[in-house]
């Protein structure tokens, strides 16, 4: 029998839904919303690496930290590196918060209408509606080549790796 996953969230763990990817998996298919409400897929940067930078909320510091992490690092990342944070934030705020916090190498995108990304990648919190914390770089063969489920909400990723499998996938 497969053991439970969690996630630790407000004061204890919470229930993680879906599959736990792994490196060499094939990257799951997935629709989100842009800011402007326009949907994007895996395969709307078909041919590109694509780092998937997963947050429970932009109005949370740490989240708000890994995601203007991961928009430095755009910077000096190349042009065949797209960068998305997804959150189930609604796209209206997605779009303020980047315009306060001048975030615009990453894209921002939503899960709020279906949850299909949380719920392929394995971040889907059902309790509370909401993506755990995680990082997926998925190579431009729609091949995972890596992957980091944050076991804590108060925690930070590991951005180094992350831009090192991004920067070494082709």
């Amino acid at each position: 029998m497969a053991m439970q996953r969690t996630f630790g969230f407000v004061g204890g763990p919470a229930i993680l839904a879906g599959p736990e990817l792994k490196v060499g998996d094939k990257a799951p298919g997935f629709e989100v919303q842009a800011n402007d409400l326009s949907p994007v897929t895996l395969a709307s940067s078909q041919g590109k690496v694509r780092v998937l930078s997963v947050v429970p909320s932009l109005d949370t510091s740490v989240c708000d930290t890994q995601t203007r992490r991961f928009n430095e690092e755009a910077a000096s990342i190349g042009e065949h590196i797209v960068i998305l944070t997804i959150s189930a934030d609604l796209p209206f705020a997605q779009k303020r918060w980047c315009g306060a916090a001048g975030v615009d190498r990453v894209q921002t995108v939503s899960d709020h209408l279906h949850m299909s990304f949380g719920k392929a990648y394995g971040t889907y919190l059902p309790d509370f509606r909401l993506e755990s914390r995680a990082v997926f770089v998925v190579d431009s063969s729609d091949t995972v080549v890596y992957v980091q489920y944050v076991p804590e909400a108060g925690q930070q990723p590991d951005y180094a790796s992350a831009i090192a499998a991004a920067k070494a996938a082709k």
